[in-house]
């Protein structure tokens, strides 16, 4: 983190001028609606505690937290102990983990009763719920570790930025909160919540490299950037119905690019956005529907896809615009077809299992953690779903048996002791039979890892 203290006082100092109520009272009234939230994942080999930052939504203690709060390799089964921690207070009151929403990343968690009667709402300070303004100075709060009680302090810094990513987001020129927390206007109106993965690139320059090396460097306890209000307000009614955010809408097409301007000019699409789509999963909802690989998509709903800068950001629109949907939903997309356009109506589907949503189980005598073979696995190797078998290699132990054989974490496990790998139940019931079976000396797996097949013997 920063050294904030001078320059977070001469900082305070500026704005002080421009607020138009009385900060103290802003300052307190709006620190109810920030909380530290630690919980812990339990691993196959540790107890492993994390803590992040989170803004109240509602008067039942309901509180949002960054995406990275919660690693996506960890299933909820994992997640333990949850704690809610007011701004500057070393006293916890219990958490229940209640999932993540696909839509906007967020988890969701819920403080106990006990609490709740000393949190706000951050709607409350919501007023006209209008973007900032270019040159606008905005504050917010950002919250010391948990060996310092989560202490508060403040943080402002004026907009210099406002674009579609595709979200609107407004980007300051000084960090104005924390990741995953409220920034607020002159007279505190809630303006924004704090987005993560925003650096700032520099140049580095030594001696022996007089022409200087691209570095990224990236403040991951503050943002000056944040995701505006209106874009957040309709998404905090969003609480999942369960801790895997199901339904989840699929579409069953994958590898979505923009179509860059040279490509729109010999397509005679002027200045019209537009993505390719490259793969059509066999037998998904869009191949039912009649999407084909290579349709250039124009439109969803009859509505044009809007342009963004980069044009990375109609990629993500897209997905977003199936997300929000529910499974069985119906949804028409204008394509480009051998040059002619035409629409294809899709029913969307239920997104097939996840990886947080696979089976799992860990045995320590060989020392990996076998999962369950999902269909993201088979489009991340380009194979069919239905033909997949096998499981993959979820966690290895460091220098475990199967750690020194060379089996790496995400290797697809397709044979062991020369036997193809049926199912997830298959391999338990083999692999179980070897962890248990003292005499066995060893045991050999093949694998598939980056299109490459290796045997692997493990020795017990």
């Amino acid at each position: 983190m920063r050294t904030f203290f001078l320059g977070g006082v001469l900082s305070g100092i500026a704005v002080l001028s421009a607020l138009r109520a009385d900060v103290a009272e802003l300052w307190e009234e709006r620190l109810r609606t920030v909380v530290a939230v630690e919980h812990y994942v339990e691993t196959e080999t540790e107890r492993r505690p994390s803590v992040s930052y989170g803004t109240v939504i509602d008067e039942n203690g309901t509180i949002i937290l960054p995406s990275i709060a919660v690693n996506a390799r960890s299933t909820p089964s994992q997640l333990k102990d949850f704690k809610v921690y007011r701004a500057g207070s070393a006293e916890s009151a219990a958490g229940e983990y209640l999932g993540q929403d696909p839509l906007s990343g967020w988890h969701f968690v819920r403080a106990a009763e006990s609490v709740r009667g000393e949190l706000t709402p951050i709607t409350k300070f919501v007023g006209e719920a209008r973007e900032p303004k270019m040159g606008e100075e905005l504050w917010g709060i950002g919250l010391r570790n948990k060996d310092e009680d989560f202490m508060p302090y403040w943080m402002s810094g004026r907009v210099s930025l406002v674009q579609s990513l595709p979200m609107r987001t407004a980007v300051a020129l000084d960090e104005v909160t924390g990741p995953g927390l409220p920034a607020f206007d002159a007279e505190g109106k809630f303006m924004g919540l704090g987005l993560t993965g925003f650096g700032e690139s520099f140049l580095q320059f030594s001696s022996s490299d007089r022409g200087g090396l691209p570095v990224l460097m990236m403040n991951v306890e503050e943002s000056a950037a944040l995701l505006t209000t209106p874009e957040v307000l309709p998404q905090l009614g969003r609480v999942p119905q369960n801790k895997f955010g199901r339904p989840l809408a699929w579409l069953g097409a994958y590898g979505l690019e923009p179509v860059d301007a040279e490509v729109a000019r010999f397509l005679k699409l002027g200045s019209q956005s537009a993505v390719v789509f490259s793969e059509v999963v066999e037998g998904g909802p869009a191949a039912r529907g009649g999407l084909k690989e290579g349709d250039v998509l124009l439109a969803i709903d009859g509505q044009a896809l809007p342009r963004f800068r980069p044009d990375r950001g109609v990629v993500q629109f897209v997905g977003r615009e199936i997300v929000r949907r529910k499974p069985g939903d119906e949804i028409t997309l204008t394509v480009l077809r051998n040059g002619e356009r035409q629409d294809v109506t899709i029913a969307l589907g239920d997104q097939p299992k996840l990886l947080r949503e696979a089976e799992r189980k860990y045995f320590d005598r060989i020392g990996f953690t076998a999962r369950e073979f999902v269909h993201d696995d088979a489009v991340a190797r380009r194979v069919n779903p239905q033909d997949a078998n096998g499981v993959v290699a979820h966690f290895v132990k460091p220098n475990g048996p199967a750690s020194t054989a060379g089996l790496r974490t995400d290797d697809w496990i397709r044979e062991i002791d020369g036997v193809g790998v049926q199912s997830f139940e298959d391999a338990v019931k083999r692999l179980t039979d070897i962890e248990e079976d003292n005499t066995r000396a060893e045991c050999v797996v093949l694998v598939t890892r980056s299109g490459e097949t290796a045997v692997l013997r493990i020795r017990l």
